[in-house]
């Protein structure tokens, strides 16, 4: 396996670990090690207290290398496994919507005793990832509670102030622990997108200028409650959430330099979501030490939509467009296990977990095409979609064996072995029942070589989760040409080998962590687009299994704080992520990378709080590779190339009259828009003859933001 990276990203890596590591590794070198180290990162709450947090994430935000524990990575199919988990007082929040990672700006600062980096491997942990764990523990009193407020406002592009806001109660009383949240999200969108279109010789055919707004408010309420018997903990949690969306306005200018003609189109769509979701969990701790946990979700989503498109002529909109679909998601899911000890160094766990999971839809479409209009289809003619009416409902169980093993002081192994059955029904346009059956092991190996560096390892079996919209015909939003894009009741899950190398170094004195990750990905059935068509003269494409691949990469994290360059409490992280894959496409039959899989990014954040001020400041880049490195999506009759470009945002914090933070953020201070190319050929692909070249951008400008947080 051979990295085929620039020399400049190289150049880079090297020099920022050159800069930022070299004069801390030369002081680690004769720091004596500690032998009593548990591969467990403790920070009380006293090592914030200078920092005034008002929150939880506040105090996480402050800690070195905590993206790592946060990062996250394959979250697996089922409840029992992921990566930068989130727990509460050494629990997980059982939820999918509402989990452990939700609640971070929902918990006061002022109720934290300490937080874990949990960095080993125990059958204590109801989890299964090859990463961290970050554990909040709270204030164990027999009595306590706080109130939490943050009030917002967002500047958009074109002036509009969009308010919003969150409040927080939490409460200990006695066994009792509850937190309930009431959240108000702005979601005001203005953008404004230009498009040139060229022939095949280059030549300007075509320009279009669009401009959308839309105004919604999305409210969301969760709960959670947890009670402690003498030898149990049973916890709920609960969300409701309303996105209904109010409807977006489109105005979009067509100019055809070939004709010298100009259309004036508007676009009018609507869409509504509505989500609930219950979740919990109950543990049972027996008289030999073993336990019993049996863990469930339950969610409900439903959503419609709606889209209609019109020319204007002479202050006139005729329709010619309607796009209409209806949806539901639905979840259950539970997890039972029983852990015990084999011995003071190794422990067992076995269980069982079952899902059912189950999505029906639906798509409608009208055009101004001859026939018998419909006032239900926009006033236009009901055009048949294949396809577009399905419900898919999938059964899973998977029984599960875990060992853990201890096995010395400094090495630890987790090994376990996962049994997946399975069948997928469809029914409605197109009916299909298919059975399926997977063995899934995993290794997680852990090694502290010093009490500072630590050597993780894993090879795992992985089994990625379906998205049923893919079974069935859904919209394009992405493309005028193509309204509809058609389903494939075929597919089946991707599946791979996930080999990964990470050594972790954390420098003296919590200066800093630095990371390397090297991981290798041998893919079976991967997902991407492929031919469906009915005809030669009506082509189609849908998301299909394509064959076999790889994919490799080297991810460099460095977050150190700055002292020794007399920068006194300033934090900063750097994350280099360079990686490469390979596939056969489709249409082309060639070798390329897999879709959307840039060779490069580059992410960047620096955070200064000046204590004596009780202030903060900071700003965090991000950028992506272009070009050949960049990110091509390949598909029967077109070939897009997403453009990206340097993304960067700044904040000022200010902590006033007492206990009130004010916090001053500028989002998208580049201007960064979404930018594509898109080729589109006459007939297929591999045909190869160039019809028209699309150079597309869309922005939503620079934004800015105001919030007002308070805690009593």
């Amino acid at each position: 396996m051979k990295f085929r990276t620039s020399t400049s990203i190289y150049a880079l890596v090297t020099t920022l670990l050159l800069l930022l590591v070299s004069p801390l590794v030369t002081a680690q070198l004769v720091q004596p090690e500690d032998p009593t180290d548990d591969s467990t990162i403790v920070y009380p709450a006293s090592y914030f207290a200078e920092f005034f947090p008002v929150s939880a994430n506040d105090m996480l935000n402050r800690i070195p290398g905590i993206g790592l524990a946060l990062r996250g990575g394959n979250r697996g199919r089922g409840l029992g496994s992921g990566e930068g988990e989130v727990l509460i007082n050494g629990q997980r929040i059982t939820g999918k919507n509402n989990e452990g990672s939700d609640q971070l700006n929902r918990i006061s600062a002022d109720q934290v005793e300490y937080i874990e980096i949990i960095r080993g491997t125990s059958e204590e942990l109801d989890i299964r990832g090859g990463g961290q764990v970050v554990n909040i523990v709270l204030i164990d009193t027999p009595s306590r509670s706080s109130t939490s407020v943050e009030l917002r406002t967002d500047r958009k592009q074109d002036g509009t102030l969009d308010p919003g806001g969150q409040a927080s109660v939490s409460v200990q009383s006695g066994d009792l622990n509850y937190l309930f949240s009431f959240e108000a999200d702005p979601n005001y969108r203005h953008s404004e997108a230009r498009e040139f279109s060229y022939d095949r010789d280059g030549n300007l055919i075509e320009t279009r200028q669009e401009e959308s707004t839309r105004d919604s408010t999305e409210f969301a309420v969760s709960m959670n409650l947890g009670y402690t018997f003498d030898r149990s903990v049973v916890q709920f949690n609960a969300l409701v959430e309303d996105r209904t969306r109010s409807p977006q306005d489109r105005y979009r200018t067509i100019n055809d330099l070939v004709s010298n003609t100009s259309i004036v189109q508007t676009e009018l769509s609507d869409s509504d979501r509505t989500n609930w979701e219950i979740g919990g969990d109950y543990e049972y701790g027996f008289n030999n030490g073993a336990k019993f946990r049996f863990l469930f979700i339950v969610n409900d989503r439903d959503f419609g939509y709606d889209r209609i498109r019109s020319n204007v002529e002479d202050m006139v909109a005729e329709p010619n467009l309607f796009l209409a679909g209806t949806g539901r998601d639905r979840e259950r899911i539970f997890r039972s296990s029983y852990t015990f000890d084999l011995d003071a160094a190794q422990a067992m766990e076995f269980g069982l977990e079952g899902a059912q999971t189950i999505r029906d839809s639906t798509l409608r479409m009208g055009l101004d095409v001859p026939g018998t209009p419909s006032p239900d289809f926009g006033n236009l003619v009901p055009v048949a979609i294949d396809n577009s009416f399905s419900t898919v409902e999938e059964i899973r169980y998977e029984p599960f064996a875990v060992h853990n093993w201890q096995i010395n002081d400094r090495m630890a192994l987790e090994s376990s072995l996962i049994y997946e059955t399975s069948t997928i029904e469809q029914s409605g346009d197109v009916g299909r029942k298919r059975d399926f059956d997977f063995i899934k092991p995993k290794l997680d190996y852990r090694y502290d070589i010093t009490p500072s560096l630590q050597l993780r390892a894993g090879i795992e079996k992985d089994v990625e989760q379906l998205s049923f919209s893919d079974f069935s015909a859904s919209t394009d939003n992405s493309d005028e040409d193509k309204n509809t894009v058609a389903g494939n009741p075929e597919i089946v899950q991707e599946q791979s080998w996930r080999y990964e190398l990470n050594l972790e170094f954390r420098l003296p004195d919590d200066a800093g962590v630095v990371n390397s990750q090297l991981w290798y990905r041998d893919v079976i059935d991967h997902i991407d687009k492929v031919d469906v068509s009915p005809t030669p003269d009506d082509l189609q494409s849908a998301r299909g299994n394509i064959g076999d691949g790889y994919r490799y990469g080297l991810n460099l994290d460095v977050s150190t704080k700055l002292d020794r360059f007399r920068i006194p409490n300033a934090l900063l992280t750097t994350g280099v992520r360079i990686r490469d894959s390979e596939v056969t496409d489709p249409f082309l039959g060639i070798k390329r990378r897999q879709r959307n899989n840039g060779r490069w990014s580059l992410n960047m954040g620096f955070r200064h709080d000046i204590t004596s001020q009780q202030l903060t400041y900071g700003i965090n880049y991000g950028n992506n590779s272009n070009g050949s490195s960049g990110r091509k999506a390949y598909d029967i009759d077109d070939i897009e190339e997403q453009i990206n470009s340097p993304y960067l945002s700044a904040y000022v914090e200010k902590k006033a009259f007492g206990n009130i933070t004010f916090r001053f953020e500028s989002r998208n201070i580049t201007e960064n828009e979404f930018c594509r190319k898109r080729t589109r050929f006459e007939g297929r692909t591999s045909d190869g003859i160039v019809r028209e070249i699309e150079d597309y951008c869309n922005g939503n400008g620079m934004e800015l933001a105001l919030r007002v947080r308070t805690t009593f």
